[in-house]
């Protein structure tokens, strides 16, 4: 019997460039790598749709971003397995959209190493109140303040997975004392004590700085919010990596007007691109960057290549695929 061939529909958005891009070019050298796989794939490269319509119907996978999802039981009679490639599928829920049988997976993992190295820099430039004395130069004002070593303070890091864990990593190379929150309460090896989603406000008391990487959900949109902030430390920082909603802005914004947070980095919003207009742009002593903490501009599509390929060899062996999003709690 002739090896099973899997054709593959690659979905490319122009708008999200090169970074995020997968090329014939680095596809092929991926599937080279592999011995024995190159006479069993079949890739179609799609882009801003062009190709789309005409191709869906004969993909056994669907790797992408954006595409019509809604109508994908009409024009996929042979999908098995949708990867998308970023972590996020908030905007993709609810899942009721998705035909039986269908597994999804996400980019879970291919984060991490540029993640860990990201929340490193955050916390120094915080712990240093980097974004006042920023301010205060901008001002040509000389108003020296004094901080003490991060080592010994603690970190907070609300949604424990993959991002999370890698920040966890960090806090930890950095001397702090790390607690977590993840919805099962399980252990990681980052991390000194694990608090269940229920336990969130214990998680924070005392916390000198809390990295927020849970998913966006239904249950966690503003799961951040003044009771929550009013748990951490005096003088805490916040830090964003998950998605805008999980914070709710209004109450960070009157925390760091109150000098009860002494600074915060943001990189997710509820709108991107950031309006002018936001109110974020007018935080106090806050740092924004436009979603790019954990994206490697080098080696996030080669990793990306090498779990969808992973998963190509599992499908066709009838294996569980990895990091696979669960629609019912919608990550």
């Amino acid at each position: 019997m002739a090896p099973e061939r899997i054709c593959i529909l690659i979905e490319n958005e122009s708008t999200l460039g090169p970074v995020f891009s997968i090329d014939p070019e680095r596809c092929g050298h991926a599937i080279a790598r592999r011995s024995g796989w190159a006479e069993r794939i079949e890739v179609i490269f799609s882009t801003d749709l062009d190709r789309f319509h005409a191709t869906i119907g004969m993909a056994d996978a669907l790797i992408g971003w954006r595409f019509p999802h809604r109508d994908l039981i009409n024009l996929a009679p042979r999908l098995r397995w949708i990867h998308l490639t970023g972590a996020g599928v908030e905007h993709l829920a609810p899942f009721d959209w998705l035909p039986p049988g269908v597994a999804v997976t996400n980019n879970r993992g291919v984060h991490a190493p540029k993640c860990e190295e990201f929340v490193a820099m955050v916390l120094l430039f915080l712990a240093n109140q980097l974004p006042a004395l920023w301010a205060n130069q901008l001002q040509a004002r000389w108003s020296p303040r004094y901080t003490r070593s991060i080592a010994g303070r603690r970190a907070a890091v609300v949604g424990v997975g993959s991002m999370g864990g890698a920040a966890a990593f960090a806090c930890r190379r950095l001397g702090l004392d790390v607690v977590g929150v993840r919805r099962s309460g399980g252990s990681h090896s980052a991390v000194r004590a694990m608090y269940a989603a229920n336990q969130l406000k214990q998680a924070l008391d005392g916390a000198d700085f809390v990295i927020v990487s849970t998913p966006l959900t239904k249950s966690t949109r503003h799961l951040i919010g003044a009771q929550e902030i009013a748990c951490l430390a005096p003088g805490a920082a916040l830090i964003n990596i998950a998605r805008g909603g999980v914070v709710d802005n209004q109450a960070l914004s009157a925390a760091l007007d109150s000098g009860h947070l002494s600074g915060a980095w943001l990189d997710v919003f509820e709108h991107e691109p950031l309006p002018a207009e936001a109110m974020e742009w007018r935080m106090t002593n806050t740092v924004i960057t436009p979603h790019c903490s954990s994206d490697d501009a080098e080696a996030y599509i080669p990793r990306t290549l090498e779990l969808i390929l992973d998963n190509v060899e599992r499908l066709v062996a009838g294996h569980p695929l990895v990091a696979q999003v669960d629609p019912v709690l919608e990550y």
